[in-house]
């Protein structure tokens, strides 16, 4: 089973912390819609006939496309692979899109998922981060969509400065009160070449605070934990059989492909990245060639990429598949490294799987640094 993400790299406007592929031009739309079609069918031998099991819209902002430009889409997608009977089909949708006909449009699609990108319900919070939406219409949207849609996640934003934790603690409630079974939260995180950057350099913006932060997410996991939310991976909670079924297999190690500007794909052995540039992506498209590069992945990066991805999930990282995968010398180095962080609590390792404690899971990212190879081979 493998997975398809398709890359939408248009945005109605530009978020101040955002570092992913877009441009706020819709000029060419269409030609893309295009020429992510043909890529599709460019690379349809490229998963060696595995069947597709997740179909994923993210970007930018998937939800600026038309019904029928994702329909047309996900026929391209029909045209060359084959496809279980019932996929999970992501849209990735912001708040000013969910209009309550789009919202009626996409329930008689095939889209059987909605990624809601809330951020917060708090007008200064999504005015500070350059938000296309407000907070009527991010209560609006989901009031909505719940009526239509079972499977529905939203973002929220935690760590933002001046954001203390009864505000955290009510953008939480408010979530929860739409009965959403899926909630995916990150803390804000300045990345270079962002508007978020400028301004922070500039004092104009307070840099976040990585203690509130780290309270913030407690908080978080505490009461999703109360309400029976499942903290599957670092930045995910979800209700039994509401787990996202995409992300669940790029953590476990499942084969994707990357489709559109800037997406990545990864077929067990090699990784590759197409450009991250609209014209020069669509010029070399439309000449039917694959505007991409890639690499084949070493004993090395397979198990630092295990390592990075099992430390974030539920189901941790396991010294036998380690041992039987990379060899005595990684399962060896592995437990040697990880003996002072299961001694601080911050892992525990049990029946041969080493996890992240509740005090480890907001550490996970540094913690599996620390035990990844470097020049081993």
């Amino acid at each position: 089973m493998a997975g398809i993400y398709i890359h939408i790299p248009f945005c109605r406007q530009a978020c101040h912390y955002c570092d992913f592929h877009f441009s706020t031009s819709m000029k060419n739309r269409d030609d893309m819609v295009l020429a992510l079609a043909k890529e599709i069918a460019l690379r349809k031998d490229e998963l060696g006939g595995e069947v597709i099991e997740t179909i994923y819209f993210g970007g930018g902002t998937p939800s600026v496309l038309s019904n029928e430009q994702t329909r047309f889409l996900l026929d391209a997608v029909y045209q060359n692979h084959t496809v279980i009977a019932n996929p999970e089909v992501t849209l990735e949708a912001n708040p000013d899109d969910l209009s309550p006909s789009r919202i009626t449009e996409l329930a008689n699609s095939q889209i059987n998922r909605l990624s809601i990108g809330v951020q917060s319900f708090f007008e200064e919070d999504l005015k500070m981060m350059n938000r296309a939406h407000n907070a009527t219409q991010a209560e609006q949207c989901l009031t909505e969509a719940v009526k239509y849609f079972d499977n529905i996640t939203l973002d929220l934003i935690y760590g933002i400065p001046g954001m203390d934790n009864h505000r955290w603690m009510q953008n939480v409630e408010k979530a929860l009160s739409f009965g959403i079974p899926h909630i995916s939260s990150y803390a804000l995180t300045v990345e270079p070449k962002t508007a978020l950057h400028t301004l922070v350099k500039k004092g104009i913006i307070s840099a976040p605070s990585d203690e509130a932060a780290h309270e913030q997410f407690l908080l978080l996991a505490d009461r999703l934990e109360q309400e029976g939310f499942v903290h599957y991976e670092l930045s995910n909670f979800g209700k039994p059989e509401y787990f996202s079924k995409n992300n669940t297999a790029y953590w476990l190690g499942k084969k994707y492909l990357g489709i559109g500007p800037s997406a990545h794909s990864y077929n067990g052995t090699h990784r590759s990245w197409n450009v991250a540039n609209n014209n020069l992506y669509l010029r070399k498209v439309q000449e039917g060639v694959l505007p991409l590069e890639s690499e084949e992945l070493s004993v090395t990066d397979r198990y630092n990429e295990y390592v990075m991805t099992g430390l974030r999930t539920i189901w941790g990282v396991d010294v036998l598949k380690v041992q039987e995968n990379f060899g005595n010398a990684f399962s060896d180095y592995l437990l040697k490294e990880a003996t002072p962080f299961v001694h601080q609590q911050l892992l525990s390792f049990e029946n041969n799987i080493l996890k992240t404690t509740r005090a480890g899971k907001f550490l996970a990212d540094g913690i599996a640094s620390d035990l990844f190879f470097v020049n081993l081979e």
